[in-house]
């Protein structure tokens, strides 16, 4: 389930990448398939040895361009063992609501990318994180879970206070908001409710089918019940 929007976020041949907190590794294995020099970066060894055996896989079934690279690296997003000005594009999906310290997470974002390169920063929405809130203590005071709720106002303002020009912005996944409303009900735990699992199996023939009644819904619903916002920013040229 890909959240970044590779026409505002060009990843290619050339350009190296930072998957910054790559989890199970949904984006970098995409910006491999495009070409690029990928670093998937995480403090948790095993998605990081889950994400190096698919890199693997890819590179002997021919996925990813010639020329193209990938590699995993174990590290703390707060001091990440690059120089700076190492990366042409960062992803940072889904992590600053993990980080107690998210604005020092930020200014180690915008150490490591080059001036002139692109981030592409997501966080879960306002309006659905919040209700999922609301519906369940569980789900966001489990150990490494969710710690703040953003708007996207406020995501920016911090951004933008780190040093970043601000651009486009845009909402992801409605479909998959109200999945979590249902399994923030009945419990984060509970898969075999039948609530879950009848929508959950609606989730995955979407993603498999892709149908053009799911595809229209959910283009029209992202911008109000999104899961995800994702903001665009620039490290300034010359600095």
């Amino acid at each position: 389930m890909i959240t970044v929007d590779f026409a505002l976020f060009p990843v290619g041949p050339g350009h190296r990448v930072l998957d910054l907190g790559c989890g199970g590794g949904r984006h970098a294995f995409e910006m491999y398939r495009r070409g690029a020099d990928v670093v998937a970066f995480d403090q948790n060894v095993s998605d990081l040895a889950d994400v190096q055996t698919m890199f693997s896989a890819m590179r002997a079934e021919g996925e990813a361009p010639e020329g193209a690279a990938a590699e995993t690296v174990k590290g703390d997003a707060l001091d990440m063992p690059f120089d700076d000005g190492s990366f042409d594009r960062v992803v940072a999906a889904e992590i600053f609501e993990h980080i107690p310290h998210d604005t020092a997470a930020m200014e180690e974002l915008y150490r490591v990318l080059r001036p002139g390169g692109i981030a592409a920063v997501t966080v879960p929405s306002f309006l659905p994180e919040r209700i999922c809130w609301a519906l369940s203590e569980e789900y966001h005071t489990n150990e490494g879970g969710h710690i703040r709720i953003y708007t996207r106002a406020e995501l920016e303002a911090k951004l933008k206070a780190t040093g970043f020009e601000i651009g486009p912005h845009h909402h992801a996944h409605a479909l998959h908001s109200p999945y979590w409303w249902i399994k923030c009900a009945v419990g984060t735990d509970n898969d075999d409710h039948p609530a879950a699992r009848r929508y959950h199996d609606l989730l995955v023939w979407d993603m498999l089918q892709a149908p053009k009644v799911t595809r229209v819904a959910e283009h029209l619903l992202n911008p109000l019940l999104g899961k995800s916002v994702a903001v665009y920013v620039r490290k300034p040229l010359g600095s």
